[in-house]
């Protein structure tokens, strides 16, 4: 089993990465002195499979549990169903000791922490990450929040959890299409802090696309390290945390304007990447070898590369930007790397060159769900 700590003071908690470590979710709890009620949140395709197994240990650690599954899907991320939790959450009587398991994916790791984060002003939370994505990323960080009708996350809050545990065989039933969009983010950290990362990811991508247990335990626990060095470093995202943004900005005005669920997280990202590798180019100087070989990794990887967007569609993506959280005084600022392994956060970018870009990306859509529309 590999350990990663992310460094917080009283705020520090472990990343647990191994197999078939969900048997355990109930004695780590105990020896974080937890209180007895609590609720496990988790959605319509991963509750049948691992919420027995889940609620099983925890109740066999002495907890008191209640089972709140939601729609899988995007969809779920917003505050009709954040109320619905609230009030599951009261009915089963959950006290300010009482806490919170996410068991899933990305969407129910941002909700469900949200969840905690806003109930009776803050209560414990336990992430259970069961798809590649929310493995590397998402559950690490404290980053929690709902999505809007004008964009992606505009509603949440930093709220750390006090655990990460991340169970490596889950992965083995995840889809082939939800493994391959956790690729994006894996491969963004080779983009973003290391580039020796990011050759492995060139040498090793048949072995981790047929999910290679020692392949996959050594790339998680990487791409872990990672993030958890940034957060330690920047919590609250003020400065150097914003290098893990990249490619999201772009990636997240597709999720929005397409329709939440049509894109998967890592799809969108993935052409954001793409997109941000030729702003990248332009504006700071990354080789365009570099930026090849970022292009070849994800279509190693399975992922899409281009889209084609109509005009009206183009105006759409540039006005949803616009609503993005890094906005200031109305420019767009993005992350972008002068070199692989080396990113840099709030570079502004002119809208006539985000046209251009957009423009660029015509051609040779290798997603099968099309366009944002």
């Amino acid at each position: 089993m590999h350990t990663v700590t992310v460094a917080l003071g009283a705020r520090s908690y472990r990343i647990l990465i191994g197999d078939r470590l969900l048997p355990q979710l109930g004695p780590a709890c105990r020896r974080l002195t937890l209180g007895t009620r609590c609720a496990v949140i988790t959605d319509s395709r991963v509750g049948p499979r691992y919420a027995p197994h889940a609620l099983r240990s925890l109740r066999q650690a002495g907890f008191d549990p209640t089972l709140i599954t939601v729609p899988a899907g995007e969809p779920s991320k917003r505050l009709a169903t954040v109320a619905r939790c609230g009030n599951a959450l009261a009915a089963h009587r959950l006290e300010r000791r009482s806490f919170v398991v996410a068991l899933g994916g990305g969407v129910v790791g941002d909700l469900a922490g949200f969840v905690a984060a806003s109930y009776l002003r803050g209560i414990d939370f336990v992430q259970v990450p069961t798809t590649l994505l929310a493995q590397v990323d998402s559950s690490v960080g404290g980053k929690t929040g709902v999505n809007l009708p004008a964009g992606k996350n505009l509603v949440g809050a930093f709220w750390q959890p006090r655990l990460v545990l991340c169970d490596l065989s889950t992965l083995r039933t995840l889809p082939d299409r939800e493994f391959r969009a956790g690729l994006a983010e894996v491969i963004k950290y080779g983009v973003i802090s290391d580039a020796s990362l990011f050759r492995r990811l060139e040498r090793e991508m048949p072995r981790l696309r047929r999910r290679d247990p020692k392949t996959l335990a050594g790339i998680v626990a990487r791409c872990c390290a990672i993030k958890a060095r940034i957060v330690s470093q920047d919590e609250t995202e003020s400065g150097l945390r914003a290098i893990l943004n990249f490619g999201h900005t772009i990636g997240h005005a597709i999720e929005a304007v397409s329709g939440y669920g049509r894109w998967l997280h890592g799809e969108a990202i993935a052409v954001g990447m793409v997109l941000a590798a030729r702003l990248s180019q332009d504006l700071v100087g990354l080789p365009p070898d570099e930026a090849s070989r970022l292009t070849a990794l994800l279509q190693a990887a399975g992922l899409p590369v281009a889209a084609q967007w109509t005009p009206a569609q183009q105006r759409r993506l540039l006005t949803a930007m616009l609503h993005d959280k890094k906005v200031r005084a109305g420019e767009i600022r993005f992350v972008l790397a002068r070199r692989l392994g080396a990113a840099e956060h709030g570079h502004p970018v002119p809208l006539d060159a985000l046209r251009r870009v957009l423009a660029s990306a015509q051609g040779g859509c290798s997603t099968s769900h099309g366009s944002p529309h």
